[in-house]
């Protein structure tokens, strides 16, 4: 089950109270104080793990406790302190504070961490409370509470590549083509329920991920339909192939269902419709794709490619085509190092 989006609690371990003993030893008369310190409490540690690539075991919990640190002990033995709990998220998670609604981290590496809450210290024993006036203290500290918070997280897919376009265009048996994905597939509307991701090779070194995002309507950004749901996916990918089907079944025109796609991605963010991107009439098998082809290629002024997942007509050129944006944005990247490092420094 793929799931993006979980609310929980997460509530870290005390600190465990810190001991009050004295030694007693034979012939060791006021052999004075000798507790230890508790044991820290453990923290709860969110960490994003390649692999992970659903927020679905997090989901049937609603809150996520570590273990409380144990007690000092006599004869200055410190309390064990209790293992952090680690709970494994996709890359791509973003994690806030649903009190205050604050990002706390983007957790957009594999590899990267945060503390979301942080375990109580350990009290202090009485032996730290020793003094030239006070030999026989009897004072020690109970630990500290652990950190409690409310989390929202928030999955948005990785992909170098996002497929956008009406439900039923062809998203899902392209990314299959192109892909080892094997998303389920049927004849009606809406039958992609969740973002697919399929790797893509362009040739023995190199790759590109592609995702199919689901559900995109007219007046998606507004809550309708599913697309709502998935937007906020299309948001990492750094380049769009917009899949507009020639012969829809609703009977619509595709030029318009193109602009209409195009309007709901600006409407949820406005960089979305600036961000690169490749326009593929799907299905060209069909009679009057070239005749679709040809008029968004005039509403676009770019050059619109002809696809068929049956076939396999034209998906060398795709891939030919989101490699060579890839190439042009990877100079870019590299120019503007190049430019931030001879300035010189204010």
């Amino acid at each position: 089950m793929f799931v993006d989006r979980v609310h929980i609690e997460v509530v870290a371990g005390d600190g465990g109270r810190g001991c009050s003993s004295f030694r007693r030893e034979k012939y060791i008369p006021l052999g004075g104080p000798d507790g230890g310190d508790g044991g820290d409490g453990g923290s709860v540690i969110l960490e994003a793990r390649a692999g992970v690539d659903s927020l679905a075991a997090l989901a049937h919990r609603m809150q996520w406790r570590a273990e409380h640190g144990q007690a000092g002990g006599p004869a200055n033995c410190q309390g064990r302190s209790a293992e952090d709990l680690v709970l494994l998220v996709p890359p791509g998670t973003i994690v806030l504070d649903e009190t205050t609604g604050l990002v706390l981290k983007d957790l957009a590496v594999a590899g990267e961490s945060i503390v979301a809450a942080q375990g109580g210290a350990g009290g202090k024993g009485n032996l730290h409370f020793k003094t030239s006036t006070n030999r026989a203290p009897r004072e020690t500290t109970p630990g500290d509470k652990g950190r409690a918070r409310r989390l929202l997280l928030e999955l948005k897919v990785i992909a170098d590549v996002g497929l956008v376009g009406l439900p039923n265009a062809g998203k899902s048996t392209l990314l299959s083509r192109l892909s080892r994905a094997r998303p389920q597939i049927a004849d009606y509307a809406f039958t992609t329920k969740a973002p697919m991701l399929g790797i893509v090779a362009i040739d023995r070194d190199r790759s590109f991920v592609l995702a199919d995002l689901p559900g995109l309507i007219e007046g998606a950004h507004a809550g309708i339909g599913l697309g709502h749901e998935f937007l906020r996916h299309v948001e990492r990918a750094g380049i769009v192939v917009h899949v507009v089907e020639p012969s829809p079944v609703d009977g619509g025109d595709p030029v318009a269902n193109y602009r209409a796609i195009r309007a709901e991605l600006a409407l949820h963010d406005e960089s979305l419709g600036r961000r690169p991107e490749i326009v593929v009439v799907s299905k060209s098998e069909l009679p009057g794709a070239d005749e679709v082809r040809e008029r968004l290629a005039a509403e676009t002024g770019r050059d619109v490619l002809a696809v068929s997942a049956v076939t396999g007509l034209g998906l060398d050129r795709l891939v030919a085509a989101v490699a060579a944006e890839m190439d042009r944005q990877r100079r870019e990247r590299d120019e503007a190092g190049r430019a931030a490092a001879r300035s010189p420094a204010p």
